[in-house]
């Protein structure tokens, strides 16, 4: 792969990025955010095309060097990246389903914002705060909302509890007595096929008041 191909570091425009396997630009679809990259990343910058590149993840306080490709989406890092030390990252709370930004399972925070990682790309969290379901627990003393979760058994197959616990997260951190109506409105972004949505409701209002 000659130097023109793959480039290290952060200084990386997507519109270069894309062309090495000419894709397309992905939408970062979240609910209530919206966040795709900054202005900065998306303007053309001098050189070629590239088809890799090796980034800089803040995840959960930890950094992470990895090698990404074009289409590598942040999902794609916390599941199954590696960095280039050779450990793997090793993230699997945040949940791949729909792979379309439509259930949630995946949400993590970017910045304090809900994010949906299988639509987000990788070289688009450079430079910001990560922060996925492993990161909200304080060592073994777990989040509110997290202990809430389970004193309300606000779940049943689980899959879905990873993207509601990080939205309610985010939605307490924005809104500290959210009353139902704001609760459900915050957690819209995410689907949970259960339907155990009323112990999911009754976990944030008990977490609202331990925060």
């Amino acid at each position: 792969m000659s130097d023109k191909e793959k480039k290290q570091g952060t200084n990386i425009s997507r519109r270069n990025f894309l062309k090495g396997v000419g894709t397309g630009t992905v939408a970062a679809t979240v609910v209530p955010s919206v966040l795709i990259g900054s202005e900065q990343a998306a303007e053309a910058q001098e050189g070629g095309a590239i088809s890799s590149a090796t980034i800089q993840l803040n995840i959960n306080e930890k950094s992470y060097e990895v090698e990404v490709e074009a289409r590598t989406t942040l999902l794609t890092v916390l599941r199954d990246g590696m960095d280039t030390s050779g450990n793997n990252v090793d993230l699997t709370g945040a949940k791949l389903i729909c792979d379309r930004g439509e259930c949630g399972g995946c949400t993590v925070m970017v910045d304090g914002q809900t994010v949906y990682a299988c639509m987000m790309l990788a070289m688009d969290a450079q430079g910001k705060k990560i922060t996925t379901i492993e990161g909200l627990a304080n060592g073994d003393d777990l989040h509110p909302v997290q202990d809430a979760f389970i004193q309300h058994d606000a779940l049943m197959c689980g899959f879905c509890t990873p993207g509601f616990v990080v939205s309610s997260a985010a939605l307490l951190n924005e809104n500290k007595t959210p009353s139902l109506d704001e609760i459900k409105d915050g957690l819209s972004g995410n689907t949970c096929r259960c339907g155990t949505y009323p112990f999911i409701f009754d976990a944030v209002k008990t977490a609202s008041r331990k925060m």
